[in-house]
């Protein structure tokens, strides 16, 4: 992605650090920027920065291990990746999980999952060609 952002997300972190590297891990982002307050990451098609709580709001609240999944959020993302499967074994690797069924939807698949923080998303997966059309009877 070269220069600003057209489009993007910001989180805020309770654990910058460790919430930067999740997406990058799970997602396969590069990190194009990074201060005390903020890590921005990025793959060809989103951008996502990850800034720190201020430190009086992170002290009200600790994360629980593993973390609560907060699905009654007003917003939810979603992103496409290679594997699921090998998706979620990065993410419980990094302290978050992929929750619920496996869902169709045209052309993809999709479940939910969870960050190191509890952040649910989605995940979409495009299914290899042979397994999204079945040859007529």
């Amino acid at each position: 992605m070269a220069g600003p952002a057209r489009a993007g997300a910001l989180i805020y972190a309770h654990s910058l650090d460790k919430l930067s590297a999740f997406y990058q891990q799970v997602l396969g982002m590069r990190l194009l920027h990074a201060n005390a307050e903020l890590q921005v990451i990025a793959s060809t098609d989103f951008q996502l920065i990850i800034h720190a709580l201020p430190a009086p709001v992170a002290a009200t609240f600790s994360i629980a291990v593993p973390p609560a999944p907060r699905e009654e959020q007003a917003i939810k993302l979603f992103f496409t990746v290679d594997s699921m499967e090998a998706a979620a074994s990065r993410a419980r690797s990094l302290g978050g999980d992929l929750f619920g069924p496996v869902y169709a939807g045209p052309g993809f698949q999709m479940r939910n999952a969870y960050d190191p923080e509890g952040n649910v998303f989605q995940l979409r997966e495009t299914p290899a060609p042979e397994q999204l059309y079945s040859p007529a009877s």
